[in-house]
């Protein structure tokens, strides 16, 4: 396995789930962390209970004037990312598409692609010069097996698939590693954010399943890019064990009708 004391690891979505617990696991390496997120409050309680060099700031990945400005102004000890994860995402809403709020469909493509992108097109070229570096993108299984409200968030993640496979193919001789992981059934803030803050319909949709943690994911991130550089591995697929792929869905009418 590789020694990825000092590198620097640059994740996004770190005020929680998996981002707050990649944080962690990668910490215990000896790296130097940049970490971003929209709360503030926890920014600084995660980077005080670290004890490595942390660069925190609040960011929001959508907007694209923002991103740019925070990559442009790294400390010059936090400049050279060797590891970015790409962690910041979400779903909103759970109505079929001819009720779902194009709202919610926006944040989800501003935040789940657009935000993936900008980050990865910043930092590639510092990797791509110094020929090392590792991009983890966070997708779901859910951009494998769409299922019924999926809809946006379901393409956003197929999305990440895609791109992480194109990233591979033009990213040949630059010794630059790409990953996609996709986690199943995970219980984080994901379900609490998707239902608006309904906490008991969050909790209702765990019930009776010994679902993935944070943690979980964390230690496939950290897998990911502790083996050693020649290997890299493209897609990780990870569910809890009492989960499997969906049915194919077939809607019977009524005889008569």
């Amino acid at each position: 396995m590789s020694n990825l004391a000092g590198k620097t690891v640059f994740i996004t979505g770190a005020t929680s789930g998996f981002g707050a617990a990649a944080a962690r696991r990668f910490a215990a390496d000896g790296v130097r962390l940049v970490l971003c997120g929209r709360r503030t409050d926890r920014l600084r309680a995660i980077a005080g209970e670290l004890g490595v060099p942390v660069h925190a700031f609040p960011l929001d990945v959508r907007s694209r004037a923002s991103v740019e400005k925070t990559v442009a102004s790294l400390p010059p000890e936090f400049a050279s990312i060797d590891i970015l994860v790409n962690n910041a995402g979400l779903a909103l809403g759970i109505e079929p598409a001819h009720r779902a709020s194009l709202d919610d469909w926006e944040t989800m493509i501003d935040t789940n692609v657009k935000g993936l992108i900008y980050l990865t097109r910043l930092i590639l070229p510092g990797m791509v010069e110094r020929r090392r570096g590792h991009v983890i993108n966070l997708g779901s299984v859910a951009g494998r097996y769409p299922y019924p409200g999926g809809h946006v968030y379901c393409a956003t993640k197929a999305f990440v698939e895609q791109f992480s496979l194109a990233l591979r193919a033009d990213l040949q001789g630059t010794n630059i590693r790409v990953t996609n992981i996709e986690p199943g059934m995970c219980e984080t803030e994901f379900a609490i954010v998707r239902f608006k803050g309904d906490v008991q319909r969050a909790a209702k949709l765990y019930e009776g399943v010994r679902r993935l943690t944070a943690e979980d994911i964390a230690e496939c991130i950290h897998w990911a890019a502790s083996l050693p550089e020649h290997v890299n591995v493209n897609v990780i697929e990870v569910m809890p064990q009492q989960q499997a792929f969906n049915p194919l869905n077939i809607h019977r009418e009524a005889p008569g009708n």
